[in-house]
C-alpha cells in the first residue's frame, strides 16, 4: 500500500492531525531556539527522541548549554524534570530510592518506599560514564521497561518517562564506559558542538543583561503521549523501509558484506537500530510538516542512530578511518 492510499485510508482526521501537531512543534522548536543558541540541530534531534518515545545521549564539552536544554524542553513541554549529577560514589538507591524502617505511634514497625530522583518525567543524568556499571545499570530496567524493582517490589515510573543522558568526550579519566546494552537503549546519539559566532554574539547578548527570558508550558506530558501515538500512524514507503534496512544491514561485518565493512567495522547495529531509524524519520516528517518520511530523512538520522551501535575495527585506526567516515561511506549508496 502506497503512503497516499494509506493516508486515504485514514481519512482526513489523521492528516488535519498531522498537521496540526507539525505546526505546534515547529512552535515548541522555535520557542526553545530563543533560549538555546546556535543548537538547532540539538533542539531538533533531542524532539525526534522524545516524540519517537526514546532516551538520548547527549555527547558534547562543558558549557554547551546541555543542562539548559533539558530544563527548557521540561518547562515548554510541560513535563517534570530532575537532573542527577554521576559521580564515582553514586549508588543506586541515589537513583531509584530505598526503604526507610519507619514505627507508628503503636509500636508496629513497617518499611516505607521513598522514591529516588528517577520517578520523573524527564530525567538528566548528567555525566552518566563517571558512575560506577553497577549504578548505571539501575537506569536499564526503567529506560526499557518503564519500571523499576526495589526489595522486589515492582515501582512504575511516571510517564511519559525519558532519559537525557551527557558525556564529557574530552575528560576520560576515572569514567566508566558505557557496556554496548546500554548504549543501544539511547535511541539517539546527539552531538553538541560548538555555536558558530553569529549564535554566540547572541548568546552574550542575551545572558549577561539584566532580563530574562521567560518560558511557558506549550504542551503537556499527556498531549507528547498523544503525539507519541500520532508518530507510530505516520505511514511509511516501501523505499524508506528498503532504505533503512539496507543502511542497518549494509552496517554489520560478515557472510554477504562489503569487504571495506569487513576491514573497518568490529561489529554493526541489531534490528533496535533499525527501529530507531524507522520512528525517528517519521517524528522528523512530523516536524517538518511532511506526511510521510523520505529517503533524505534517513540519510539525516543514520549518524546519530547508528554511531553508538558500531565499533570500529583496528584495520579502521590503523587507516584512520572513524565511525562518520564509515557511515558517510554507507548513505551514499543510498542516494
Amino acid at each position: 500500500m502506497t503512503e497516499l492510499s494509506q493516508l486515504s485510508a485514514g481519512g482526513e482526521s489523521i492528516v488535519l492531525e498531522i498537521e496540526s501537531a507539525g505546526e505546534k512543534l515547529r512552535r515548541i522548536r522555535d520557542a526553545a531556539a530563543t533560549v538555546i543558541f546556535g543548537q538547532d540541530h540539538v533542539i531538533e534531534q533531542t524532539l525526534i527522541t522524545l516524540l519517537a518515545g526514546g532516551h538520548a545521549l547527549l555527547i558534547g564539552v562543558p558549557g554547551l548549554a546541555k543542562t539548559r536544554l533539558v530544563e527548557t524542553l521540561g518547562t515548554i513541554l510541560g513535563m517534570d524534570n530532575k537532573r542527577i549529577q554521576f559521580t564515582p560514589d553514586l549508588m543506586p538507591s541515589d537513583i531509584l530510592g530505598s526503604e526507610v524502617l519507619e514505627e507508628t505511634p503503636d509500636g508496629r514497625r513497617h518499611f516505607r518506599f521513598v522514591k529516588g530522583p528517577i520517578f520523573t518525567q524527564l530525567l538528566m543524568a548528567d555525566e552518566i560514564n563517571r558512575a560506577s556499571p553497577k549504578t548505571q545499570s539501575a537506569l536499564l530496567q526503567a529506560m526499557q521497561e518503564y519500571h523499576v524493582t526495589v526489595a522486589g517490589e515492582r515501582h512504575d515510573v511516571p510517564r511519559p518517562f525519558h532519559v537525557l543522558a551527557t558525556q564529557n568526550p574530552l575528560e576520560q579519566e576515572g569514567t566508566y564506559p558505557l557496556p554496548e546494552a546500554q548504549l543501544d537503549r539511547f535511541l539517539l546519539q546527539i552531538d553538541v558542538g560548538y555555536p558558530d559566532e553569529l549564535a554566540e554574539r547572541r548568546m552574550l547578548e542575551a545572558t549577561t543583561g539584566t532580563e530574562e527570558q521567560e518560558l511557558h508550558a506549550m504542551f503537556s506530558g499527556a498531549e507528547l503521549m498523544a503525539t507519541q501515538r500520532l508518530v507510530r500512524q505516520i505511514p511509511v514507503g516501501d523505499q524508506v523501509v528498503d532504505a533503512i534496512l539496507k543502511l542497518v544491514r549494509s552496517a554489520r561485518p560478515g557472510d554477504g558484506a562489503d569487504p571495506e565493512t569487513n576491514r573497518h567495522i568490529a561489529w554493526g547495529p541489531g534490528p533496535r537500530a533499525s527501529q530507531a531509524l524507522m520512528l525517528a524519520s517519521r517524528a522528523k516528517a512530523l516536524i517538518d510538516g511532511r506526511l510521510a518520511p523520505s529517503v533524505d530523512d534517513v540519510i539525516a538520522l543514520a549518524e546519530p542512530a547508528l554511531k553508538h551501535r558500531m565499533a570500529l575495527s583496528y584495520r579502521a585506526r590503523e587507516d584512520r578511518v572513524t565511525i562518520r567516515d564509515v557511515i558517510g561511506r554507507l548513505t551514499a549508496q543510498l542516494g
